[in-house]
């Protein structure tokens, strides 16, 4: 069996039967509230989610983020999350594509533009494989194979160092992000897999060219935990036990990014569970949410679990900007979040 399907199944297993979560760090998104507005002077049914994201509309805020693809049951899920998101008005972005570079028999299982026309649907590849053989030539052919609105190049230092099939040769990889920038004639984003993007790296990628980011921080899913699941070797799993609380919490670096790149579209994955989550993870600085592997046992089941969730959020999304007085996103963005533990001006009269 292609050890790439092989490995893609053994994540999917891992993420549904173990606890893949952090050891001591969160998100963040409890320390925030939004200030109650008993009197919000809005209608509910006339508060207003769509929004434009890399030049495709949305009915609300989300981009289901990458999960996987290149074996029959990835197929199935990709196909469950692609129909979902056309029902949603939502995007996707499918796992990363390299199992089908690799041997193209398996091609099929990202293939869903043809079930979902309309959405924002992003290709995806380990950024690192730009070191391995993987050049412009297959970022443009990942966007051809699945027909895809943008590229999303992801970095996953720490999830490679802790395989033992790892690809660990980050050295000059800046310089061919680039260079796939420059190349591609669609959107490329970077984003990192749940251990998050910092200031400084934020602004090496905006400066090569790069579109927008994904935060993407700790407090979701470990993926060191994932590997310490995967490994047969005793000191391997020593090795990604200690990593367990490593990473930028999810609004740590939403907020350190927002605050060094004012402009730039921002997604944020890294453990958004809710619509309330979607809702402060814009108020915060986010342009769209981007969550994972909370739908993933969704995704498993039936498009129509992934559906009903995704309506479930947006719902939710609804109400919260509705109690919190935002009439649209524009106006969700502009309010103030505030911690329990903090004075907060906007409480003075």
């Amino acid at each position: 069996m292609n050890t790439t399907r092989a490995r893609k199944d053994e994540h999917i297993r891992i993420n549904l039967e173990e606890d893949v979560g952090f050891e001591s760090l969160h998100t963040g998104f409890s320390d925030y509230r939004f200030i109650h507005t008993a009197l919000p002077e809005l209608d509910l049914d006339a508060v207003q989610t769509r929004i434009a994201f890399l030049g495709k509309p949305l009915a609300w805020p989300l981009v289901i983020a990458s999960m996987t693809g290149g074996s029959p049951e990835a197929g199935r899920i990709n196909r469950h999350l692609a129909l979902a998101a056309q029902a949603a008005g939502v995007g996707l972005a499918l796992g990363s594509i390299r199992a089908a570079l690799e041997a193209p028999d398996c091609a099929w299982t990202f293939q869903v533009r043809h079930i979902a026309p309309d959405i924002l649907l992003l290709a995806n590849l380990g950024a690192v494989q730009l070191n391995y053989g993987h050049g412009v030539a297959a970022c443009r052919r990942a966007v051809e194979l699945v027909e895809a609105d943008g590229l999303i190049l992801h970095l996953n230092p720490l999830q490679e160092a802790l395989q033992p099939e790892g690809q660990t040769h980050f050295a000059g990889l800046l310089a061919k992000i680039e260079q796939v920038c420059r190349a591609l004639a669609v959107p490329v984003v970077v984003k990192e897999v749940g251990w998050g993007l910092s200031a400084q790296v934020a602004r090496q990628l905006i400066e090569a060219g790069v579109s927008a980011l994904d935060v993407s921080g700790a407090g979701g899913t470990s993926w060191s935990q994932v590997e310490l699941y995967r490994s047969r070797d005793p000191v391997g799993r020593e090795t990604a036990a200690a990593f367990r609380a490593w990473g930028i919490p999810t609004v740590e670096a939403l907020l350190q990014v927002r605050a060094a790149l004012p402009d730039v579209p921002l997604l944020v994955g890294g453990g958004v569970r809710d619509g309330v989550d979607v809702a402060k993870a814009l108020a915060l600085g986010g342009d769209v949410a981007s969550p994972a592997g909370v739908l993933l046992a969704d995704a498993v089941t039936s498009a129509e679990a992934v559906q009903a969730r995704l309506a479930l959020w947006e719902r939710q999304l609804q109400i919260a900007m509705f109690v919190a007085g935002a009439g649209d996103i524009t106006a969700l963005k502009r309010l103030s979040l505030y911690k329990p533990c903090q004075v907060s001006e906007t409480w003075q009269v």
